[in-house]
């Protein structure tokens, strides 16, 4: 995912951070913000007593962001609509109900996830008891996404307050309205000894980055993706990353045409194609290549009207530097359809481009605009030889009747997630993580996911202290019989299994 504020460059970003890790920062005067410097403290002093440890404060905070949703979502909608023109029907759908539906997921799975696991004994130890404690890991920083800006930021804390973790939360600082919004409400409904929220663009972060937390979530651009890492490093903290892609999408012949534009438009273009799961690119015959640019262009037709600018249902691009960063993307190719843009409004229209070559700018960068390159390929094979010399994206998609196809595309391609005949939908289910591999990212989140994200899996053994006739065969003198005895006590078996060679 491209971050759209004016970056530093990769270089200074290992220039300062690798002092950090040296430690020549710490001989300097502490430079971060006493804003954050103070809420740190009284996250780490709240975690040190074990505040957010009981059940009964977790359910209470989770029931707290179920609250402020409902007594807020028209101030979310209208922040929304300021920042992206988003429609009220995308925030509704994609920002709000998406955070209520993690955290009723929480609510009413909580419990149980705080049950310990039993673990697997052996003749070594059927007298003891044997378990994994799940226990939160501390204080979590959570930087947030912009592209949807209210999920990116509540379905992490999500599942940090789950875990019984405090939090320090940063939103993008992008969409202006929607991150003033959460730094006013959290701290009305959420513990404010606990849960802080911390402003600030990419200089404050870094020197947020010089502080000691116990996990890192980053949402964003990979420049920023291995800076976060890189400061993680000095206090060997795990990170969880989600940095988006370039998401192949496969049109078989077979597929039902008319179909699948409808599912792969909606996907593209909702939120003005600002969505780092959606479709970055199509593959597909030549033969199909004018169908399937006709019925895209229907499709859009159908969703937002002749003229696109005018419909109440499109949004706007998020800041100027993505407005300009996507508008000379337009430049690849040829454009089937669309194309027009308006400096004074962010505004690209619905635009799919033809005759894109796979070196040419626009395929080695994830779009994060509603524009939408049509490559064509002879074959399957060679669909899945494109995919693969690239980085392993956040999704790949494919349509087709044909059963063989899909799994082909399934068994010989890598990616954080999957989905056939479909695209992006695999987000709403909150069951399935959502999660990055390779340059897409580190780690998975999302329900019982996110929970375990944010926990440690403590080994518990209670020791019983009546069976020293057997343990005395561990200590010297050291014999043959006591260890065959003790191999016997200790060893796995292997299952047998019923095997038929043909």
């Amino acid at each position: 995912m491209d971050n759209v504020k004016s970056s530093p460059s990769p270089a200074r970003w290992f220039r300062v951070l690798k002092r950090t890790v040296s430690g020549e920062c710490q001989q300097k005067k502490p430079a971060t913000p006493s804003v954050c410097e103070d809420a740190l403290r009284k996250c780490r002093e709240a975690f040190s007593c074990g505040k957010t440890r009981p059940y009964s404060f977790r359910l209470l905070q989770l029931e707290a962001i179920l609250n402020m949703l409902d007594k807020h979502e028209e101030e979310i909608v209208g922040a929304l609509e300021q920042d992206m023109h988003r429609p009220r029907f995308e925030t509704v759908l994609s920002e709000i109900t998406s955070v209520k539906n993690e955290a009723l997921y929480a609510v009413n799975n909580l419990e149980k996830w705080m049950q310990p696991l039993p673990g697997q004994k052996s003749m070594s130890n059927l007298l003891d008891s044997c378990f994994i404690q799940m226990e939160p890991v501390g204080v979590v920083l959570i930087i947030g996404g912009w592209s949807f800006p209210v999920q990116l930021s509540l379905i992490p804390l999500v599942g940090a307050v789950a875990a019984g973790n405090c939090v320090v939360l940063q939103p993008s600082g992008t969409c202006t309205h929607a991150a003033n919004l959460l730094q006013k409400l959290i701290p009305l409904y959420l513990d404010n000894s606990c849960f802080h929220v911390v402003s600030g663009g990419q200089n404050d972060l870094m020197k947020l980055l010089e502080n000691k937390f116990d996990h890192i979530l980053y949402t964003g651009d990979r420049v920023t993706g291995r800076a976060v890492m890189l400061a993680a490093a000095r206090y060997i903290t795990p990170v969880s990353l989600v940095l988006g892609g370039k998401n192949p999408c496969y049109v078989d012949q077979s597929c039902d045409i008319k179909m699948a534009s409808h599912r792969i438009a909606w996907a593209r273009f909702v939120n003005a194609g600002q969505s780092s799961l959606a479709p970055d690119y199509i593959l597909c015959q030549p033969e199909i290549r004018n169908a399937l640019i006709h019925e895209l262009k229907t499709c859009v037709e159908e969703f937002y009207g002749k003229n696109p600018r005018e419909s109440p249902n499109y949004g706007r691009l998020a800041c100027m530097e993505q407005y300009i960063r996507v508008k000379d993307l337009l430049s690849c190719g040829q454009v089937a359809f669309g194309g027009e843009t308006d400096d004074t409004e962010r505004y690209i229209a619905p635009t799919v481009l033809t005759d894109v070559q796979e070196a040419d700018p626009i395929m080695q960068t994830e779009i994060l605009g509603p524009v939408l390159p049509i490559l064509t390929v002879p074959n399957l094979d060679e669909a899945i030889q494109l995919i693969n010399r690239k980085d392993r994206p956040l999704a790949v998609y494919v349509y087709s009747e044909n059963e063989q196809v899909i799994s082909d595309i399934l068994s010989r391609t890598s990616s954080g997630s999957f989905c056939s005949n479909d695209s992006m939908i695999q987000s709403i289910y909150t069951s399935m993580p959502c999660g990055s591999i390779g340059n897409s990212g580190v780690g998975i989140y999302r329900g019982k996911h996110s929970f375990d994200a944010f926990s440690q899996g403590r080994a518990c053994l209670l020791r019983n202290t009546a069976v020293e006739c057997v343990t005395y065969l561990r200590y010297p003198p050291y014999a043959e019989k006591p260890l065959s005895l003790l191999l016997w006590a200790c060893s796995i078996s292997r299952k047998k299994r019923l095997c038929h060679i043909l």
